[in-house]
């Protein structure tokens, strides 16, 4: 019996044709676009620039002065962080309201109206519908960073989470990549382009929005939240291989059980709840910490530090494309080595790689010219530790480290201090450069090396493990005294406390009356 239940589950493990197209279809029509949108004004600044100045000639019959202009661009690309951050507010909303994959769908919504605005805006002559096309956008991307990879996470078996995890962050690097293909001047790097260049983003998502509604809806939300078996059956039958799915119901059951007091927490209530705490830490350190370390400033800067290194100006664009490849090249590598190596070695190798080279950085550009070269290296190896860890495994976490009650409010805290913290790196670090120089990227180096001590000392491998025994992990030693042997799990039972149980001796029984036969 034992040998065909875990025959059973290395079935139900296996990666089907369902689940690969679910991952591609929602990290292509959602995840995408956020690295698309994150690089796609860089190409075309001084054309957009242009069309600012000659729009307030035209209706004032003066030009923009160089301090206006700026501040108009720099709005331009800023705003779009602001409307993350009010996506991602409104995620533990809309996840309990319309599902995991019904979000999905609907914000795509925001797409087709921040395309149109942004398409239209040079025949309108309105530099408004750029901006505001860039602050809904965000908004689109502020939900999709968080919803995806939760969605993914449930539908996910265990052993497959991880994978499944990192396709996002994966499609994120080639939203960046294709931006940068895409904006060179061979291609839609012209003037009269950069509409259509802007607007580009509405094909993904109509593609996602043809093909998503077809696939179910977590089998998770479905049981949990939803109490209907029978889609969870008909969800489960989807995502997985042929097989008896008793067991996988029975998992999810009995982390229903543990829950059945608590309904979906919210944000307050979980930053009150002294039983999660240590999780909630753990994703407050790894969101913030993931911007703060420098990824996004490095860009301000790449530029010049392939302009020191002897790179001529027309060939620096190239160059450019040159790290994006890099950056998928690094995510593949995440994405292929997590089920086998795990969370902690990707995160903690990831940072520790990007703070010794945002030393190096400092130490090529203030020490020997010859260091210069070192440099370019340096950039290389921030872009690839980044890739390779921090920039997927801080949303896997976020969906693994609590259960269904508190995931939505966890998912809303992570993602609205992720998009607070890019918007703090883009803001501060032109002052911060001005006042420390080349020294700045010590601090980035300090931060990159404390998250690595704090997941290392702090946060617990959750490769393989289900969402209780996790929960399990996290569990105080008051909670679950250390003389207290765990036994077989077939000999413990969850007692209810707020969601987050304790261990007590004694059967559990599996109420499988409404199971698969």
């Amino acid at each position: 019996m034992t040998e065909q239940m875990n025959s059973s589950r290395a079935k139900a493990g296996h990666l089907t044709s369902s689940l690969l197209a679910v991952a591609f279809l929602t990290s292509f029509g959602s995840s995408m676009l956020y690295g698309y949108n994150l690089a796609v004004v860089n190409s075309p600044a001084v054309y957009i620039k242009d069309f600012y100045n000659r729009t307030s000639v035209s209706r004032n019959g003066t030009g923009l002065d160089g301090e206006a202009l700026t501040l108009m661009y720099s709005l331009t690309v800023s705003v779009f962080a602001i409307g993350g951050l009010l996506g991602s507010l409104m995620v533990g909303m809309l996840v309990t309201r319309f599902g995991r994959k019904g979000t999905v769908v609907n914000s795509t919504v925001l797409v087709f109206i921040a395309g149109s605005l942004m398409g239209f805006s040079r025949i309108c002559g309105s530099p408004e519908m750029v901006i505001f096309g860039r602050f809904v956008t965000g908004i689109h991307s502020g939900i999709s960073l968080s919803v995806v990879p939760m969605y993914l996470g449930e539908i996910a078996p265990k052993n497959l989470r991880g994978f499944l995890g990192l396709v996002p962050s994966l499609f994120i690097c080639a939203g960046v990549f294709s931006a940068q293909i895409l904006g060179l001047h061979e291609i839609l790097g012209k003037e009269d382009h950069w509409p259509l260049f802007l607007s580009l983003v509405v094909i993904p998502t109509f593609i996602q929005l043809m093909l998503l509604p077809w696939f179910p809806e977590s089998p998770r939300y479905l049981l949990i939240e939803k109490h209907n078996v029978h889609a969870t059956i008909i969800a489960l039958k989807w995502y997985r291989a042929k097989c008896n799915i008793q067991s996988e119901i029975e998992e999810m059951q009995e982390e229903q059980r543990s829950l059945s007091s608590v309904e979906t927490v919210s944000v307050w209530r979980l930053i009150l709840d002294p039983l999660v705490r240590w999780q909630l830490l753990s994703v407050v350190v790894i969101n913030i910490g993931m911007q703060l370390s420098g990824i996004d400033a490095l860009w301000f800067y790449t530029n010049d530090i392939f302009r020191n290194a002897g790179i001529p100006d027309p060939e620096i664009q190239y160059t450019t494309v040159g790290t994006g490849a890099i950056e998928i090249i690094a995510g593949l590598i995440g994405c292929f080595t997590i089920e086998k190596l795990g969370r902690r070695p990707l995160i903690i190798g990831g940072f520790l790689v990007m703070g010794f080279c945002c030393a190096g950085i400092t130490l090529s550009l203030v020490h020997l010219p010859f260091m210069r070269y070192v440099s370019v290296g340096c950039v290389v190896g921030i872009i690839a530790g980044f890739c390779i860890g921090p920039a997927g495994v801080p949303f896997l976490i976020t969906a693994e480290l609590f259960k269904q009650s508190h995931r939505p409010a966890a998912y809303t805290v992570g993602g609205s201090l992720n998009w607070i913290s890019n918007f703090t790196v883009g803001f501060v670090f032109p002052f911060l450069q001005m006042s420390a120089g080349s020294y700045c990227y010590l601090v980035f180096c300090c931060v990159c090396l404390a998250v690595a001590a704090f997941v290392f000392f702090v946060i617990p491998e959750t490769k393989n493990k289900t969402f209780v025994e996790i929960s399990q992990m996290f569990a105080s030693k008051e909670a679950v005294p250390e003389t207290q042997g765990l036994g077989h799990p077939d000999q413990l039972k969850l007692r209810k406390m707020n969601g987050y149980g304790t261990l007590e001796n004694g059967s559990l029984e599996f109420d499988s009356s409404s199971s698969v036969p």
